[in-house]
């Protein structure tokens, strides 16, 4: 260890001031200005208009009581077994008439639902045909 660290005569600046028990007074006044300063209250400007806002009103939406089928578990079948891209925008279908039932929104509900039939019997009958033409070609070829 360098033997000038731990002598006396280390620092060649002078202390630091000490501080003040509590800092001057604050005056409201600037330099120079006879009267104080009184605080500034903002009012309205006299050629503006009042506009008094109502209250936000927020509206729950009930479930709906007899919701249309969503179809989600064929919608799975028919991502994972038949015909991946149908089956995927019928899982989208899906979950969108199961949100639309949570939101007590009916007629959203029935058309999503019925796109998400229509696109999963499509997918269905899609992945049918690539089966027996897989089979056809696999009997043909062997």
């Amino acid at each position: 260890m360098d033997p000038r660290l731990n002598s006396p005569e280390k620092s060649q600046f002078p202390p630091p001031p000490s501080y003040q028990d509590s800092p001057p007074p604050y005056t409201p006044s600037y330099p120079g200005q006879s009267v104080p300063q009184a605080p500034y209250v903002q009012g309205p400007h006299p050629r503006q208009a009042v506009v008094s806002v109502q209250p936000a009103v927020f509206v729950a939406a009930a479930p709906l009581q007899t919701p249309p089928p969503d179809y989600l578990c064929y919608s799975i079948f028919n991502l994972f077994c038949c015909c991946f891209p149908l089956g995927i925008a019928a899982l989208i279908f899906s979950v969108s008439t199961w949100n639309a039932n949570s939101t007590g929104q009916r007629e959203l509900a029935e058309k999503n639902s019925k796109t998400a039939r229509t696109l999963n019997n499509f997918g269905v009958g899609l992945g049918i045909v690539f089966i027996i033409m897989a089979i056809v070609l696999r009997v043909i070829i062997h």
